[in-house]
């Protein structure tokens, strides 16, 4: 039980640290989109890399990326925005396989607790030489909680992982409908 308990444990420490992560990291792309248009606009590219470093958040990085190209072309600035949007999203899904690995291996720890208790109900059975209900008890008791609480980590973890994947295919939409915006501005701005 003391493995599956520390399971758990790491997997929450790992969904929060990733849920925390993610929040910090959604920024409002329509306000940002608005600002480095108006930025290429009135100052050009300079005043709009100057609008994405005092922003935090993916979208700023990856338009900061572009706009650093913008200069080489629009194509570089195109490849710059997808290179790092890679990056970006690697970033985002960093640590989920962790807790994917907690959310498999707690109900298996908690069935090989279950075995355990059972193979220990059945030596006592063999040492005492008869079957009584008493005696076997607590032994089965003890495998099957094993086992609930092993399903119970595993439920709580897929909880959270099904809301930071959620989160994460968010902001990875959001990232390419703003990298796509980014080039057409560009692209408006070069004319």
């Amino acid at each position: 039980m003391g493995i599956v308990l520390l399971c758990l444990i790491l997997g929450l420490a790992v969904a929060i640290e990733r849920i925390i992560y993610l929040n910090l990291a959604t920024t409002n792309s329509a306000k940002l989109k608005q600002q480095v248009e108006d930025a290429l606009a009135s100052g050009g590219v300079e005043a709009a890399k100057e609008v994405c470093r005092n922003t935090k958040g993916p979208v700023a990085s990856i338009f900061y990326q572009g706009l650093d190209r913008a200069g080489e072309g629009l194509e570089s600035a195109e490849k710059a925005v997808v290179a790092y949007g890679g990056v970006q999203m690697g970033q985002l899904e960093k640590n989920v396989s962790w807790l994917s690995l907690f959310i498999a291996i707690a109900p298996m720890l908690g069935f090989m607790g279950t075995v355990i208790g059972m193979i220990q109900a059945f030596q006592k059975i063999a040492a005492v030489g008869n079957l009584s209900a008493s005696l076997i008890a607590g032994d089965i008791q003890v495998a099957l909680l094993t086992t609930v609480f092993g399903l119970i980590v595993a439920i709580i973890l897929q909880i959270f992982y099904n809301y930071i994947i959620a989160k994460i295919d968010s902001i990875v939409n959001d990232m390419e409908d703003s990298s796509i915006s980014l080039i057409d501005m560009l692209a408006a701005h070069k004319k």
